[in-house]
């Protein structure tokens, strides 16, 4: 080989070999940990030992998910595993059923499907764990990390550089408010003072987070809970249009909640806080469907009675084929398809109305 052909041989080699090293950073792990909060839309296992009816670790659950039914009430990936992966993360982060000794360093998962911000709320499912209850399990956890790392201020200095992302209020409305033979909170409240009542709790335990080294929070607002196949197989005349008097309450907690940020970034200078518009990506999706792939809106993939919306899916029962068509998997949650399209626009904002101030992507910098 001559002079010549070493030379661009060994060009070749340098790109190829920084081609690889680009590769990695892209990829690389931005934050240490990652803290989950919330209920059904984003647990991913923590129900399936506890006795309840919230459960999903059964097919067709999971039918598109590499380790099959694992608790996801998705057939494949919830928003959270997606931002985990635009995150950097090697795997996803673990429930906290079953996250042991040095696993708790990556972050963990709390949320509890039927939980609420209220502690009654989902009872009438059987067990749960509320977002007290989560947040009872999170210092469990910090208590472990003390032990890992040796002292309290080492898991100062991890813990704040972690994102802890919440996002929880469904079941306040769903388990709770709009389920008036069962709750008495709609005699109580009007959705407005209600909404006020529930972000006082949630700023509540929001501080005892705080207090145990959460630093930067993704809070994740309510979606449009009205435009769900089981508020159209219940309250839609045509079983097409969404339920107005459902969407109008979950605006009113998602408009608190985005000033609830306003005022904790105000009052909390060593800490980051952003709000993620969910009800408003889900608009997008219901708007114009065809634009990301989707094609029948108002029905779930699978499920029982009108558009597939009285309860999830019934254990084995065989799904839609075309999964990826469907923006509902069953009468309540996501498909793994429209999880993906919000949990990358949570990560990184497509329009400015996605986050507030920014989105993950920028809060995993600060």
């Amino acid at each position: 080989m001559g002079a010549w052909g070493v030379k661009r041989w060994i060009v070749v080699y340098v790109v190829v070999l920084l081609g690889l090293n680009l590769g990695i950073n892209v990829n690389a792990q931005q934050v240490p940990c990652y803290f989950i909060f919330g209920d059904s839309l984003v647990d991913n296992g923590n129900n399936n030992n506890i006795q309840s009816l919230a459960r999903a670790n059964y097919l067709p659950y999971g039918i598109d998910y590499p380790d099959g039914p694992t608790g996801r009430f998705s057939n494949g990936k919830t928003t959270v595993d997606v931002i985990a992966e635009q995150l950097g993360f090697n795997g996803n982060i673990p429930p906290y059923a079953s996250a042991r000794g040095r696993d708790v360093l990556r972050g963990v998962n709390y949320a509890s499907a039927a939980a609420g911000i209220r502690d009654e709320t989902g009872r009438q499912l059987g067990g749960r764990i509320s977002f007290s209850g989560q947040v009872n399990n999170y210092r469990n956890t910090v208590q472990q990390v003390v032990q890992i790392l040796g002292n309290e201020n080492a898991t100062a200095d991890y813990l704040k550089k972690c994102i802890y992302s919440v996002g929880l209020g469904s079941n306040d409305y769903l388990n709770n408010y709009f389920m008036p033979l069962t709750y008495p909170t709609s005699r109580q409240f009007t959705p407005d003072q209600y909404a006020t009542v529930l972000i006082q709790q949630y700023t509540q335990q929001l501080k005892i987070l705080y207090s145990n080294g959460a630093r930067k929070f993704a809070l994740i607002g309510v979606g449009q809970i009205g435009c769900s196949p089981n508020a159209l197989a219940q309250n839609s005349p045509d079983g097409r249009t969404c339920v107005q008097r459902i969407n109008v309450a979950n605006q009113l907690f998602n408009n608190k909640l985005k000033a609830l940020v306003d005022n904790l970034n105000g009052n909390t200078p060593d800490a980051k806080f952003i709000y993620l518009d969910a009800y408003g990506i889900f608009q997008d999706l219901i708007d114009n469907p065809a634009a990301f792939g989707f094609r029948v809106t108002n029905a779930g993939c699978c499920g029982v009675g009108r558009n597939n919306g009285q309860i999830t899916c019934l254990p084995f029962q065989t799904p839609c084929r075309n999964r990826g068509e469907y923006l509902f998997w069953d009468a309540f949650h996501p498909t793994e398809a429209a999880n993906i399209v919000v949990g990358r626009r949570q990560y990184r904002a497509q329009k400015s109305s996605d986050a507030y101030p920014y989105d993950i992507s920028r809060l995993a910098q600060a």
